[in-house]
């Protein structure tokens, strides 16, 4: 993934235990600044269900798919809502979708945000959910590489799209925390009426500044866009079809045009032979002004000189129209093969790209393979002390593996079996501070305990258990854990939320709420020494 700025420290095992003590010289992996989701990946409160999560973006969905021609908005100033800009009257630039992310909505991680943009654009416009899933990778990744970027909005989008976006909040910030309340994601749309695969405009999301931050990732995200390419060719082979039935009624239609002109210049003649006649009629009318019949057939080759001319008027009308349609279906067929040839190109240029990238991945997890790496944990927040477990090689420092979680708190993370435990999370509005094991291979959490930890703990082992201090609505209490992560003893006095743990050959010292020093009985936490007889419950 691309680096963050981290202070970077070496691991000095000690008991099992990667201590943080290494300098930013010594592990060249700060550096980039190009984009990376920062989530939080830390323990929950509540964990909401996938279904829950799709549930969101499938009802703002619904709403849209009743008829995607006209503008429309989700109820505002909720959770998540979406305005639906579409305009047809302003030509040349693009409507769109926008989600915003209300200020009270909880969402916290890229993965969660995508599956409610893909539950949207499966219930608003019928795709299907791997296409769907596939462009919300691209989405999410196009609104943060153009975040605050208003001008550039501005040169692709319409009014009614603009009119909706500000500098400060259109598209999306890559850190979760500032998603509530000051997000704008723009999903620019190609064709709300009979797009298909191409509704949305995939060529705007895939740029060239789009491709290349999602390059700078491990695996240059080489599988989202294979699956890219992928929908690119299926939109080539559909807006080729269409070009050809176009094509075809276009054909079809220029014969019903030729048919059309030839009535037109016959009706044009009659009309002028009517016309000639009418007037010769006339003459001998004027002529001869006492001449009755002479009076009414003037006045007879004039009624069908008239009736003559509004027939080659309606004619000639029909003839236009006729002509409208004909060249609807020529711009139309000119317009599905343009779009044929761009995203068969596009897509053919990926491909080449690609090869090269999946290349280079292979190179370099073969180089991966067989380079002595070692686990260390890194500085991922210095102001609020919060670390991360990393893998890097031990001959350059170079950080090979990034985990995604970085709230480990108290910079303590101890080696159990085959997993790594630390206490890690945030307190916030969904997250929880626990007790958590991490897999080497993924880094990421595999297990947490039941229990929340107070945010300002220590982590010390002893043997196979672990001692922290549990977080009870506010009272604090010494807590005993097994590897399992399971609570085996709590002590019975209450402790302050940061307070040392020594282990001790006579038990476990402590500091209590009221500030004295307590020893605790190993066997059941309970207070061996108490001289002054306090109470710290």
């Amino acid at each position: 993934m691309k680096k963050y700025m981290l202070l970077l420290v070496s691991a000095i095992f000690s008991a099992g235990l990667f201590a943080l003590e290494v300098n930013k010289n010594e592990l060249n992996s700060t550096g980039d600044t190009t984009i990376e989701f920062i989530n939080y990946t830390g323990p929950h409160k509540v964990i909401d269900s996938v279904a829950a999560i799709k549930g969101i973006g499938s009802g703002l969905g619904n709403q849209v798919a009743k008829d995607p021609s006209k503008p429309t908005s989700t109820a505002k100033n909720t959770k998540y809502y979406v305005i639906h800009a579409v305009d047809e009257s302003e030509t040349g630039k693009l409507d769109a979708d926008i989600l915003f992310i209300g200020a009270d909505a909880t969402v916290d991680h890229i993965k969660n945000l995508r599956r409610i943009i893909a539950a949207y654009l499966s219930s608003a416009y019928g795709y299907s959910e791997a296409d769907a899933d596939t462009l919300s990778v691209f989405i999410t990744v196009y609104n943060a590489v153009y975040r605050s970027k208003l001008d550039t909005f501005k040169s692709k989008y319409k009014n009614v799209v603009i009119e909706n976006l500000s500098a400060d909040n259109c598209g999306l910030s890559v850190n979760y925390k500032d998603w509530p309340g000051k997000s704008e994601i723009v999903i620019p749309l190609y064709d709300v009426n009979n797009g298909g695969l191409s509704t949305v405009d995939t060529s705007v999301i895939s740029d060239s500044s789009v491709v290349n931050s999602m390059k700078e990732d491990d695996d240059m995200n080489v599988e989202s866009r294979k699956e890219m390419v992928d929908i690119k060719e299926r939109e080539a082979d559909a807006a080729s079809e269409k070009a050809k039935e176009a094509q075809k009624e276009a054909v079809s239609e220029q014969k019903k045009l030729e048919e059309e002109k030839k009535k037109t210049t016959e009706a044009k003649k009659e009309a002028d032979d009517a016309q000639k006649k009418a007037e010769e009629k006339q003459k001998v009318a004027d002529q001869n002004p006492d001449d009755k019949k002479a009076q009414e057939e003037a006045k007879e080759a004039k009624n069908e000189a008239e009736e003559k001319k509004q027939a080659a008027e309606e004619q000639q009308a029909k003839t236009e129209e006729q002509q409208a349609k004909t060249d609807e279906k020529k711009q139309e067929a000119k317009e599905q093969q343009t779009l044929a040839d761009k995203k068969e190109t596009e897509a053919q240029n990926e491909r080449k790209e690609i090869a090269k990238d999946q290349a280079e991945v292979q190179k370099k997890e073969a180089a991966q393979a067989l380079m002595s790496t070692e686990f260390g944990i890194i500085l991922s927040d210095e102001a609020n002390m919060l670390s991360s477990l990393v893998k890097f090689n031990i001959e350059t420092g170079e950080v090979v593996k990034n985990s995604p979680v970085a709230q480990i708190r108290n910079r303590t993370v101890y080696k159990e079996g085959e997993n790594f435990i630390a206490i890690a999370g945030e307190n916030s509005k969904k997250g929880a501070v626990k007790l958590v094991t991490i897999d080497p291979e993924t880094l990421e959490i595999s297990a947490e305990s039941d229990n929340t930890i107070s945010e300002n703990s220590v982590l010390v082992k002893d043997g196979s258990d672990y001692y922290c201090v549990v977080d009870e609505g506010g009272k604090f209490y010494l807590g005993k854990f097994g590897a399992d992560l399971s609570l085996k003893l709590k002590s019975q006095i209450q402790v302050k939320a940061g307070t040392p743990v020594t282990v001790t050959d006579g038990g476990i010292v402590v500091t209590d709420s009221n500030g004295k020093l307590r020893l605790l009985d190993k066997k059941d936490l309970s207070v061996v020494s108490n001289s002054n007889n306090a109470d710290a419950k």
